[in-house]
């Protein structure tokens, strides 16, 4: 078990993609990244159980409420639901969140490390280059203390950065972006509308410094859109396009390392 565990790490020292945070953006990114068995990805979760907050719908209710288009992931994956016109409803939210995982994990294409925590991103050449990580109980309640452990570093071309809204862990990624100063503000999310709160978190899905996409909740704290509420097919749909976009950046990292090494032996 000890020598399975420490192999992944080596692993995946150096990665394709990292994806911090495994809720329905992040998981959503793994499975869109799980397509291409090119690529090293590995998803980073501080809690033992992955998936945030889509086990349940919205105030702890079971169903799933997903404005389409986000319904062609779950014909995609699998998962029935009762179609309202613009919308659907999965019956219990924790049948799409399970099947994602598990289509995630059985893609045998994608790493997840839980109960982990990314505690810092790594800067190289002016880019993101990886992540900073340590046991999520060390992160929590170890670093007052002198049981303070030293973390471990995995590199990466790409970070994904899906931590959600505020809280705990919460936007971690972009909080850690205002204070080396790369981002100038962080607002936080605006108050609740949902429908044009999907619209705006889909749409500003990107990489939002070099070597770092921003997906799900965590674009609206960068910048100051609208929090969503009890629907997730924004969610989901950000998941997806921080997926296709990291594929388009590794692509462009690879291009350029490659044009980059063949001027330096052209040059010597």
């Amino acid at each position: 078990m000890t020598t399975r565990y420490f192999q992944d790490m080596h692993d995946l020292a150096e990665a394709d993609v990292i994806i911090s945070g495994a809720g329905s953006a992040g998981l959503s990114a793994a499975y869109e990244l799980s397509k291409h068995k090119d690529l090293k990805v590995a998803i980073i979760e501080q809690s033992v159980s992955p998936g945030g907050g889509a086990w349940l719908g919205g105030q702890l209710f079971s169903a799933m409420v997903i404005r389409k288009p986000a319904h062609e992931i779950l014909d995609e994956i699998g998962v029935p639901y009762d179609d309202k016109g613009d919308y659907v409803v999965v019956p219990h939210a924790a049948t799409l969140t399970s099947t994602l995982l598990s289509k995630v994990m059985l893609s045998g294409r994608v790493k997840l490390f839980n109960a982990t925590a990314v505690e810092d991103i790594i800067i190289k050449n002016g880019r993101v280059g990886g992540v900073v990580t340590n046991w999520a109980m060390v992160t929590r309640f170890g670093h007052d203390t002198q049981s303070c452990m030293d973390p471990n570093v995995l590199e990466s071309k790409i970070l994904i950065s899906a931590c959600g809204h505020d809280g705990p862990f919460g936007a971690s990624g972009v909080k850690r972006l205002q204070s080396l100063g790369l981002v100038s503000t962080l607002p936080g999310m605006g108050a609740l509308d949902m429908n044009s709160a999907e619209d705006a978190i889909v749409h500003s899905t990107r990489e939002v410094v070099p070597g770092m996409i921003l997906a799900g909740m965590e674009v609206a704290e960068l910048d100051g859109s609208p929090r969503m509420g009890p629907t997730f097919g924004a969610m989901f749909v950000s998941g997806i396009k921080a997926g296709k976009l990291a594929v388009e950046a590794v692509a462009k990292y690879n291009a350029d390392a490659a044009a980059a090494e063949s001027q330096k032996v052209s040059g010597a």
